[in-house]
């Protein structure tokens, strides 16, 4: 019995230590729904409808990249107990603290604009939404998704961003089982290599539609608001959980942005989304 209790109480512990980690888990999934905005979709589609698995690579390295820079954004907040741009407003002058604020504006207009385009033209595509429509519900649920969190605070905002996460992450992924991609191809795909400039330019827009600016300043608050300024043994344990926090948010996220350079594009093209909207009524603007 004494055997029995001890590895009973053992399994008890490492669940308990499990369930404590999960709940540590979440801001960075808020700040990967930056990972799957209409901007990567539009370059990883065009990519694989384009150029086939040739720019895999560019989507490892570019979440290779976005892990490092978000969990450098995160550790910001766990240690300082600063957003990014609170710890820029202390050690820059004025002149460069007005650029950044210019930069962050007109990065996040950018990013809104693309999002509410792009869940007008999703709502047209699914459930014939005229387009005007469709972006003010975009509006609507994105105030409301933050009137959310303003009013019974960060985690339930966070759950509801995650399972948004999950549908989209889900949605993308089902195409790979649906018209797999290849195995031969996709590893050739991992050699860095270009076509033509074409490629190149290609490439630089998968790039920046990865790395953006406004999910580094956000991750760092949503760390910050979450758990704190933090020393010791317990920074520690939150730093380690970080890595994991940001690991599996960004492998979700580029797992979908694999989806879609390697997806549908062998079946359809590029092209076949673009002629299917363009030949519904009201739709003839895009593009």
């Amino acid at each position: 019995m004494g055997l029995l209790d001890t590895a009973a109480g053992t399994a008890r512990s490492r669940a308990g230590r499990l369930r404590s980690g999960i709940a540590l888990l979440g801001p960075a999934f808020v700040a990967a729904i930056a990972y799957v905005d209409p901007g990567n979709v539009a370059t990883n589609v065009a990519a694989g409808a384009t150029y086939g698995y040739l720019l895999v690579w560019v989507i490892v390295a570019a979440n290779l990249m976005a892990f490092i820079v978000q969990y450098l954004s995160a550790k910001l907040g766990l240690v300082t107990g600063q957003s990014l741009p609170e710890a820029l407003r202390e050690r820059m002058p004025r002149a460069a603290r007005l650029g950044y604020w210019g930069q962050a504006e007109a990065v996040a207009m950018a990013t809104d604009l693309a999002e509410v385009l792009g869940g007008a033209i999703a709502l047209r595509i699914l459930f014939d939404v005229p387009l005007i429509m469709g972006g003010v519900i975009t509006g609507a649920v994105s105030l409301g998704l933050l009137a959310m969190q303003n009013r019974f605070g960060q985690r339930p905002f966070e759950r509801a961003i995650t399972g948004l996460l999950a549908v989209i992450a889900l949605g993308f992924m089902a195409g790979l089982f649906i018209a797999p991609p290849s195995p031969a191809g996709t590893l050739t795909g991992l050699v860095p290599r270009f076509s033509g400039s074409e490629s190149v330019l290609l490439a630089a827009g998968m790039l920046g539609a990865t790395v953006m600016p406004h999910a580094v300043y956000v991750h760092s608050a949503l760390s910050r608001d979450r758990h704190g300024r933090q020393s010791g043994r317990l920074r520690e344990r939150l730093l380690t959980a970080n890595k994991f926090d940001v690991g599996l948010a960004l492998l979700v996220a580029g797992a979908s942005t694999w989806g879609w350079v390697c997806g549908r594009w062998r079946q359809e093209g590029a092209d076949g989304g673009l002629k299917a909207m363009a030949s519904r009524p009201g739709t003839q603007c895009i593009g």
